[in-house]
């Protein structure tokens, strides 16, 4: 079914497209798009829980590890994930269960909002989880008095509030516009350059503005992040023992892989969205499903593989749920 702009449909209206001429098909393509959703959340509120749970215990008892900095970075993380998730389900599923197309504008604005400051803060988790990985490879007898818990908590919540100043601004940047030729958007939601393009005046304030929050959050965070990889680099090969540099660095494993399936999808799709004109539409889609689905599934999967004390609180929540089982038929 092609979806045709009606002039005269109320102007408080955008329509999501999903997979423009595939809408056949949609009913198919739903289903790896709820596996992946469903993986995100139970995987993302498992780590949470398992974190939760370990510093609840830490009030009572001093033999547990996940009290940590690295830990509460990496709870961090996965709500930010979490979040971001559930800020595109609706949209997505709606369309593929529902062909449920329009969105109000404020609605669409408030999902934008959402989309673009979780990514930010992200970054800014990313960014904080790289220090800490700095600190406990470069200086590590300081460790625990430089992170100490008050400041991690003042750093999640700096990391919070700065996103959201830079992207509050959005809203009420894309709200001065009129959207005269049409309000089909090319996603399954809301993305700040796909509504920009829909205006009918001049949007260069929004570009600039675009390329300087993307600059002052994105770039300066990928940049403090190499620049940590480097002093931990420069530490680890000042490591006499082959045993012990493999095993400083095997302690940033999980957090790289965590940083490259996000930094290159949102650059890859930051340059899409500007100097891609011409490329195919599909690629614009699997850029933005990429940039916003795969970091989300792919952090918890990671941390529970490459994290023992993660994989071990895990493996004994099963084994404790079996033997409650087994009680309870007993």
């Amino acid at each position: 079914m092609r979806i045709l702009y009606n002039s005269s449909l109320q102007k408080a209206t955008f329509f999501l497209t999903g997979f423009q001429g595939l809408e056949d098909l949609h009913s198919w393509i739903s289903i790896p798009f709820c596996f992946i959703y469903l993986t995100v959340i139970i995987g993302n509120l498992t780590i949470i829980h398992v974190i939760r749970t370990d510093v609840t215990i830490h009030v009572i008892r001093t033999d547990v590890t996940l009290h940590e900095p690295m830990y509460y970075f990496l709870a961090m993380l996965a709500l930010t994930d979490l979040g971001l998730c559930l800020s595109t389900l609706p949209t997505v599923m709606g369309i593929f269960w529902f062909d449920a197309r329009e969105i109000g504008i404020p609605a669409c604005f408030t999902q934008l909002f959402f989309i673009h400051t979780l990514s930010l803060v992200e970054s800014s988790v990313l960014l904080s989880m790289s220090i800490d990985r700095c600190v406990a490879i470069c200086n590590p007898l300081h460790y625990s008095t430089v992170l100490t818990p008050a400041r991690v908590i003042r750093m999640g919540l700096s990391s919070v509030f700065r996103s959201a100043l830079l992207i509050l601004p959005l809203p009420f940047l894309l709200k001065r516009f009129q959207y005269c030729h049409s309000h089909v958007l090319a996603h399954a939601y809301c993305l700040h350059l796909e509504i920009v393009k829909l205006a009918c005046s001049s949007i260069i304030v929004n570009h600039i503005y675009g390329l300087f929050v993307v600059a002052c959050t994105v770039g300066v965070d990928s940049l403090l992040i190499f620049l940590s990889y480097a002093l931990i680099l420069r530490t680890v090969l000042s490591i006499a023992s082959h045993h012990e540099r493999l095993r400083a660095l095997n302690t940033c494993v999980s957090h790289i892989c965590a940083v490259l399936p996000f930094y290159i999808p949102m650059i890859g799709l930051s340059l899409v969205h500007r100097f891609g004109e011409h490329l195919p539409r599909t690629v614009h889609l699997l850029m933005s499903y990429v940039y916003l689905l795969v970091p989300p599934l792919m952090n918890p999967i990671v941390y529970s593989i490459k994290t023992k004390q993660i994989r071990q609180r895990i493996v004994k929540k099963f084994e404790f749920i079996k033997s409650l089982r087994g009680f309870q038929r007993d």
